[in-house]
């Protein structure tokens, strides 16, 4: 188990593994690209590796989550995979399982949302520093607002901004939309090329122990924490 940023961890599965409650957690947006999948198999990988018992299901038709499972190694923390791409197989989970993350297709509109929402203790958004994004988030976010288990709070909705570069015209960017929006990100991740090397070997930063990974880690922080 890794020091950082989950030093509490093991307390929290010691106090809770009497009585599990299923906790699912949707990562989605309208808009391709932004790091959906990258975000569903890190925050499933960190609460493995904290003793949880994980499953991630892939619900977009391109599979990109399930595809990186078959590459996870033997030694890594235990996920489940499930295919989540067929209406009927909506809200499948194994038996005894602590979280399930979610990672959505891509185009995710109206109606298509809310069998998805309806399964959501929270929904996380992603969001890239540009205006196309920034646009298609606002759009995406808004809509997501007018669904009844959103607008009473039963379900949390959280934005994470998603390959800032420190001091750049899309941070700059993307500060003035969450202003506009009236609502701050959870967290912001910066662009790291080890996400994407890691992944070819169906691992995460949370099943890398060195401290070289540990300020990428520190950036989940405040997600990990919002949720837990």
């Amino acid at each position: 188990m890794l020091d950082d940023p989950l030093p509490w961890a093991a307390r929290i599965v010691h106090e809770t593994r009497g009585g599990r409650i299923l906790k699912t957690v949707l990562i989605a947006n309208r808009k391709g690209g932004c790091g959906k999948t990258t975000i569903a198999i890190t925050l499933a990988a960190a609460l493995a590796d904290g003793g949880w018992r994980v499953a991630l299901a892939d619900a977009d038709p391109q599979k990109s989550s399930l595809r990186w499972l078959k590459r996870r190694p033997g030694r890594a923390a235990r996920i489940h995979g499930l295919d989540w791409t067929a209406p009927r197989r909506l809200g499948q989970a194994p038996k005894g399982t602590d979280w399930l993350f979610v990672d959505a297709p891509g185009a995710l509109y109206g109606g298509a949302a809310e069998p998805l929402v309806a399964e959501a203790k929270s929904v996380i958004a992603p969001i890239l520093p540009s205006f196309f994004d920034a646009e298609s988030t606002r759009r995406f976010v808004k809509d997501l607002q007018q669904i009844k288990r959103i607008r009473k709070g039963k379900v949390g909705l959280e934005i994470v901004a998603n390959r800032v570069r420190p001091r750049s015209r899309g941070a700059a960017r993307l500060d003035a939309f969450f202003e506009a929006i009236g609502q701050q990100p959870v967290a912001t991740l910066t662009e790291r090329a080890a996400y994407a090397d890691l992944a070819e070997e169906g691992l995460t930063i949370f099943d890398k122990p060195q401290k070289l990974y540990a300020p990428i880690r520190a950036q989940w922080t405040p997600l990990l924490a919002a949720l837990i």
